[in-house]
């Protein structure tokens, strides 16, 4: 069983349920503050989770690209990747627990679709959360506390799973979501193979609101949502290994030609360093590919950090010249098929890596050499620590990301005072508000009316943009906070003073007119001729969304899109441009704010 059969069996069988097949999404999201990175398939579906209507219906499936860096000191073992593909079902208001419970089994025992073992499934369900701790417990809005998922067990024991291989475990283990700080949430079962967890199904049914706030603490409440909804996950790579045989995913295609290249630039033999060195690389492909480049700040500070943490276990292994950038070629060598956009962006992906690898190069051997001097002068000190000053000294002069210095302190026995570290951070400016954590504050859904309006006024630009500089100008990427809106764009050099102007001047002209935003779905044929925008094809399905700013028969701007919008434009205030600059060879970069 290869990956590329695994995600074809697997829409195959939910399209045959009645599931319409959609394309994945960035690494990058849109409109969501709460993450840096998609990290799960439900991420860009949030709007449709909080009741909006997809323009393909209530039953979707597909294959999303996720990153998450939570578990990055994991990485290294068996299963543990920052980068993997997940595949996904989902009923938004329509199918339930029966169903969906029901449908997995059959997916993954049917001699017509995976043929597993059941006598090696089992299973995992929520225990209900008795807590009356209104900080901590899972406590719906009307006080009572969010019950035992027992429906979910008998179902697993109607389909033939023996009740002793059935067990219920807390919100750690067995409640899903939000996102971010704020959202879409619910109880979920987890399904194991061999004591490997393979998939899970979250029902959401609930929505986490922040209820109370003071300097001190946060307080939640867990309202129901309008409709119920269905959220699953299957993680390709763990269980295309176990689908093999095999223990370990770095086993497994295109993971096992990776490492293999690995093996061939190094000189000594490290299995944790092979395998860190591989998923990171991979991952920071897949960040690249997206138009993200590395920094010191939020999306490109968590890409240098794993660049920077690939190198430095390359220098264990032996790797002693510039390597980043052959084990790019083999990702997407190995990948560009499957996800067009590693192949498209193949010379800002080697360009970047060797950019950024000559940059660490040049400083990490003086890190190093400061890094064993600091240790040295602490050693016989009792806290053994490393000062935050010390350690933000060893990021700002010596690129050493924090995690790095960790690594190195925990080898010789030593700590580092994080919050020291943060506050040199914040000082300096140096990093986002909260790269580190790898979130923003609030959520999508507790930030809704603010993105909206931002999101709005992204397309009034974009088409500004278009009036001033020209038809070449096309949309490259977006991401909004409640705070401000990004825009990347298609255009060759810097913009002029009085373009800036210009821009500005039409966006709020439009503001003033008060014009009408409607929307429309219809099929990807019918938006073409009628030439609605759109960023790229690939991520459409065959109907979508097209929103309208002005009059249908002489809009100021028609684009394809799936984000919030607000009802005219006259609700978005006065727009201002913070910033315009270079984002990557080509494309340029707008922030703006509503004021």
């Amino acid at each position: 069983m290869t990956t590329k059969k695994l995600k074809e069996k697997y829409l195959k069988f939910f399209e045959s349920k009645g599931h319409k097949i959609i394309p994945g999404a960035s690494l990058i999201p849109e409109n969501d503050p709460s993450t840096l990175f998609i990290s799960a398939g439900m991420h860009p579906l949030v709007p449709y989770l909080l009741g909006e209507k997809h323009p393909a219906g209530k039953r979707l499936v597909n294959n999303q690209k996720c990153e998450r860096t939570n578990d990055i000191e994991e990485v290294g073992d068996d299963i543990h990747l920052t980068f993997f593909e997940m595949l996904g079902n989902w009923s938004l208001g329509d199918y339930w627990k029966k169903e969906a419970i029901e449908w997995s089994f059959e997916f993954l025992t049917s001699k017509e679709w995976l043929g597993l073992d059941k006598s090696k499934i089992s299973i995992s369900c929520f225990k209900g959360d008795p807590s009356t701790d209104s900080t901590n417990s899972l406590q719906a809005s009307s006080g009572q506390v969010i019950p035992k998922d027992t429906e979910s067990a008998r179902i697993w024991q109607s389909v033939g799973i023996p009740k002793n291989r059935i067990k219920f475990l807390g919100r750690k283990e067995n409640w899903w979501g939000p996102a971010g700080e704020t959202g879409p949430c619910g109880p979920d079962t987890e399904i194991f193979y061999d004591g490997i967890e393979i998939w899970n199904n979250v029902f959401m049914e609930y929505n986490k609101k922040l209820k109370t706030q003071n300097s001190k603490r946060k307080t939640y409440e867990y309202v129901p949502l309008k409709q119920k909804n269905v959220d699953t996950g299957m993680g390709v790579e763990r269980t295309v290994a176990v689908l093999n045989g095999k223990k370990s995913v770095f086993d497994i295609e295109p993971l096992k030609s990776i490492i293999e290249k690995v093996r061939e630039l190094g000189s000594k033999k490290d299995l944790k360093s092979e395998r860190i060195i591989t998923d990171h690389l991979r991952t920071a492909v897949f960040i690249l590919a997206d138009g993200i480049a590395p920094s010191n700040l939020g999306q490109g500070y968590v890409l240098r950090r794993l660049i920077r943490r690939a190198i430095r276990y390359g220098k264990k292994l032996g790797i002693d010249k510039p390597f980043t950038f052959k084990i790019a070629e083999v990702v997407i060598e190995k990948m560009g098929d499957e996800y067009p956009e590693l192949k498209k962006n193949k010379d800002f992906i080697i360009e970047q890596s060797v950019q950024e690898e000559e940059r660490f190069n040049k400083t990490l051997e003086k890190g190093l050499k400061e890094f064993k001097k600091i240790s040295k002068d602490i050693y016989g000190e009792r806290s053994r620590t490393i000062s935050g000053h010390d350690a933000f000294i060893l990021f700002s002069t010596y690129g050493f990301p924090l995690e790095i210095t960790k690594e190195l302190a925990q080898e010789k026995g030593l700590k580092v005072d994080e919050r020291r570290f943060q506050e040199e951070f914040k000082k300096h400016q140096k990093l986002s508000r909260t790269a580190a954590a790898g979130r923003f504050k609030g959520g999508l859904a507790s930030n809704s009316e603010k993105i909206t309006k931002l999101h709005t006024a992204t397309h009034l630009l974009l088409a500004a943009l278009r009036q001033i500089l020209g038809n070449h100008v096309y949309q490259k990427g977006s991401n909004i906070t409640a705070e401000r809106l990004r825009l990347d764009f298609s255009h060759p050099e810097k913009m002029l003073p009085e373009e800036i102007r210009k821009v500005e001047n039409i966006v709020n002209e439009q503001i003033k007119k008060d014009l009408p935003v409607s929307c429309e779905e219809m099929s990807l044929t019918k938006a073409k001729k009628i030439k609605a925008m759109g960023i790229f094809e690939t991520k459409y399905g065959n109907r979508v969304k097209v929103y309208t700013i002005g009059k249908p028969d002489n809009p100021f701007s028609r684009e394809i899109c799936g984000g919030p919008h607000v009802k005219s434009t006259g609700q978005l205030n006065h727009f201002r441009i913070t910033k315009e600059q270079s984002s990557s060879a080509g494309i340029r970069r707008i922030k703006a704010i509503l004021e």
